[in-house]
């Protein structure tokens, strides 16, 4: 398979930005200043130009595949969303080849297996990956808003549109048992952060900074696209260096 394409800008050590549903500039705009600091590496997963469209759907498996390769030179990793999921299985195959590891809002459901609001935002979330734009109305809607998308009352944008089309076929986040074990026993050091504002991310956030024994974040402000909230860049800045020691 064609690799995918990976844009660097700044300088320092190496920050690893795998973007999940929406690309790389809507995802990690508001980190552009860290780039004084750090060469910031923003991944394009498949489907994102100018990487190259995936043969099927998306898929965390192919991602973890594409991802493999660039943690030879030991980077900080920063994923996103959709994008932890095939961060999580590239970095428990080889924990030794990342410094640290920041998640934002991953959809692990299985890490809360009996929280009903849970248990909805993975319902509601596969209808929309299955079906697209045939999906319920009111539930495409919910589960836009959930994911950051800027949707009100009136007609879906095109680029909104163009988002659940790509998004349709994937594979399901359900799916994923990355070997959180593995990356713990490594004693990797671990962020993860949400943006307050739906109890099921932050109650799969907090379960996810049990798991790996990882600091925990909370940065309201920006929605689903967290690396936007206020204080989040100095946070992640510190996080970073203080792993560089």
């Amino acid at each position: 398979m064609d690799d995918i394409a990976v844009v660097r800008t700044g300088s320092g050590p190496e920050v690893l930005l795998v973007h999940g549903g929406a690309g790389p500039r809507t995802t990690w705009g508001g980190l552009s200043a860290l780039g004084e600091r750090w060469t910031l590496a923003y991944v394009h997963r498949r489907g994102y130009p100018p990487s190259p469209a995936p043969r099927a759907g998306q898929d965390f498996e192919v991602d973890a595949l594409d991802l493999a390769p660039l943690l030879a030179g030991r980077p900080h990793v920063v994923a996103h969303s959709y994008g932890t999921l095939g961060t999580l299985a590239a970095v428990a195959a080889a924990p030794g080849g990342v410094r640290s590891l920041t998640l934002i809002e991953p959809p692990l459901a299985f890490l809360v297996p009996d929280d009903p609001d849970v248990a909805r935002l993975l319902r509601v979330g596969d209808a929309v990956l299955t079906h697209g734009m045939d999906s319920d109305p009111a539930e495409l809607r919910e589960f836009l808003r959930l994911a950051g998308a800027p949707v009100d009352d009136g007609p879906l944008p095109d680029a909104v549109i163009a988002g659940v089309r790509r998004a349709q076929g994937a594979r399901l986040p359900g799916e994923a048992r990355p070997a959180l074990d593995h990356i713990r026993r490594a004693r990797v050091p671990v962020l993860v952060a949400s943006g307050d504002h739906a109890a099921a991310h932050e109650r799969m956030c907090d379960a996810l900074a049990i798991a790996l024994g990882g600091e925990r974040a909370v940065h309201p402000g920006a929605g689903h696209f967290v690396a936007a909230a206020p204080g989040f860049a100095d946070r992640l800045d510190t996080f970073l260096r203080e792993s560089e020691t």
